[in-house]
């Protein structure tokens, strides 16, 4: 019988939540100096007054209709854009070469694509690379345009086409 009621006054005491201002703190220097805490008076230890916990009420009253709880749907809408060269530049070189390189936003994900169009022609593979560099272009007038190409080879972005005119010294 002894042992239960011990054991009832454990549990109670260690269910009942404990308040700063049900507790005396105090404190002294030790020895060597260092600053001891303890919840039981020795003299010479000082007590050190507490303030109360912060306390937070829940509030029952809020209209929580106005809250958007439905989850969304996050779509990853690619925007590409041709960065170089700029629209209508002429490119002077006599070996017909062409620098050309892309925006992606958002960043570019693993999987992604890339195809050139020349001429509204496919130029080479897709490729992992937002950066080509053509050679032996012919002179005269050329579009560009690029398309974004998923894991499954839809079409998810394209650029607008941008127009440059090659310059190359003739042979005449």
């Amino acid at each position: 019988m002894i042992k239960i009621l011990l054991f009832f006054i454990l549990a109670i005491s260690l269910a009942a939540p404990v308040y700063s201002n049900s507790t005396q703190i105090y404190v002294w220097r030790n020895e060597t100096g260092e600053l001891v805490f303890s919840d039981s008076p020795r003299a010479g230890a000082e007590e050190l007054t507490t303030v109360d916990a912060n306390i937070i009420q829940s509030v029952t009253s809020i209209n929580t209709k106005v809250l958007d709880i439905k989850p969304q749907k996050i779509t990853n809408e690619y925007n590409i854009s041709i960065s170089s060269p700029e629209n209508n530049t002429t490119i002077r070189d006599n070996t017909g070469s062409v620098y050309i390189s892309a925006n992606i936003k958002p960043t570019f994900k693993i999987g992604l694509k890339v195809q050139l169009l020349l001429d509204n022609q496919p130029y080479g593979k897709p490729q992992t690379l937002a950066v080509f560099s053509l050679k032996n272009i012919d002179r005269g007038e050329h579009s560009i345009k690029m398309l974004l190409i998923n894991e499954t080879g839809k079409i998810i972005a394209s650029s607008k086409s941008v127009t440059f005119y090659m310059r190359r010294a003739s042979t005449n």
